[in-house]
């Protein structure tokens, strides 16, 4: 099986491969862009694995006049920059030790010793410079399959990195065949590891969820999620029931996954939400437990989050979303407000603020319609 897709091809990741390979060491493509190539979805990084050790990459690079940046030369990454573009180039490693979270790692000469210490067989896949495709541990049938499996003993890939339970369920999201299901040895481990999940950083945790909740349908993953423990660890209180007739609602609109976050429910502390997300989701609450007209949430806080809510609330209540429902959005979120403090001048102050404030709840509850003149009758 060979890759002949053009960002292997191209001369940035050749002339890297090429520089390792010329001096005597192997040098492959590994992981996800292999993985998304020979699954047709498209390859956004290039990560390279070598035996050449770091300073051996460094002073390949530099005398080919290559920039190398040292981003994790503990673990046995340099960075690689060609044309402009950036490879991750790692020496073949072994566990030596592992903590849950991270692992001491020794460096290795050995492509099945590196392969085994990978979480899923379908990222334990390699392809030489001219796109020959290496399966040391034979992860091609489960890619082929659709089938989101473990290197070796899952218990133990897990209990390495705990992150692997939310990775399992978000590599079955977005890669997984929905109709066979989960593989049961995984999601059977992946219950019995969940306390380790508490042991992770609230960073490492959102970033996995916002994966998650980004795919195209990550109902299944998330009800298997909740079904072993693993959604109440990340999302204390969450309720999957509505996500699987959101994603159905969503058929015309964009994966958004703060809306799929809003109709889960539950508290985000532990997803480290930016403070534009916590404010946006505030709001979005809000405007649902006070069933905000469309309308009226789109002037006030935007079409997307509007549309975010109208969506949210049929999955929630199960209820056909409006006939009419984008073109009140629409309406509202081009709407502006006629009058401005000038309008009154024998207003100050705090009298002022109410008055406008009043005036504008008026011309909101007549669907946008009185204008300037009739609004200071």
């Amino acid at each position: 099986m060979q890759i002949k897709d053009a960002w292997l091809h191209a001369p940035a990741p050749q002339q890297v491969l090429h520089l390792i390979a010329a001096a005597g060491y192997q040098a492959y493509v590994v992981g996800g862009c292999v993985r998304n190539s020979l699954m047709d979805v498209p390859v956004t990084d290039i990560d390279i694995a070598t035996d050449a050790r770091p300073e051996t990459v460094i002073a390949l690079a530099e005398n080919a006049g290559l920039r190398a940046v040292p981003t994790g030369i503990e673990h046995g990454t340099v960075t690689l920059v060609a044309d402009g573009q950036g490879f991750e180039v790692t020496t073949f490693r072994c566990d030596v030790e592992t903590h849950g979270r991270h692992a001491t790692v020794a460096f290795s000469s050995d492509l099945r010793e590196d392969a085994t210490r990978r979480d899923f067989t379908m990222n334990a896949l390699y392809a030489r410079a001219d796109g020959t495709v290496l399966d040391p541990l034979g992860g091609l049938p489960d890619l082929h399959a659709r089938r989101v499996r473990f290197v070796g003993d899952a218990n133990a890939r897990i209990r390495e990195d705990y992150l692997r339970i939310l990775r399992f369920f978000r590599f079955h999201a977005q890669y997984g065949d929905p109709a066979q299901g989960l593989d049961p040895d995984a999601l059977a481990a992946c219950a019995a590891g969940v306390e380790g999940l508490d042991r992770l950083s609230h960073e490492r945790i959102g970033a996995e969820m916002r994966k998650l909740l980004s795919a195209h349908d990550p109902a299944p993953a998330v009800g298997a999620m909740a079904q072993c423990g693993a959604l109440a660890r990340v999302l204390p209180g969450a309720q999957p029931e509505g996500l699987a007739v959101l994603v159905h609602l969503e058929q015309d609109t964009a994966p958004d996954w703060l809306r799929r976050l809003l109709v889960l429910g539950g508290q985000t502390d532990h997803l480290r939400l930016t403070r534009r997300e916590a404010r946006d989701m505030d709001k979005m609450r809000a405007a649902l437990a006070e069933m905000t007209r469309s309308a009226e949430m789109a002037y006030r806080m935007g079409a997307d989050l509007a549309r975010n809510v109208v969506l949210a609330r049929a999955a929630l209540f199960e209820t056909p979303l409006p006939p009419d429902w984008q073109d009140c959005i629409a309406r509202g979120a081009t709407a502006r407000f006629p009058l401005r403090a000038q309008h009154l001048p024998h207003l100050q102050g705090p009298q002022l603020g109410a008055q406008l404030r009043a005036l504008e709840d008026r011309w909101i509850a007549s669907n946008f319609s009185l204008s300037k003149t009739e609004l200071l009758a």
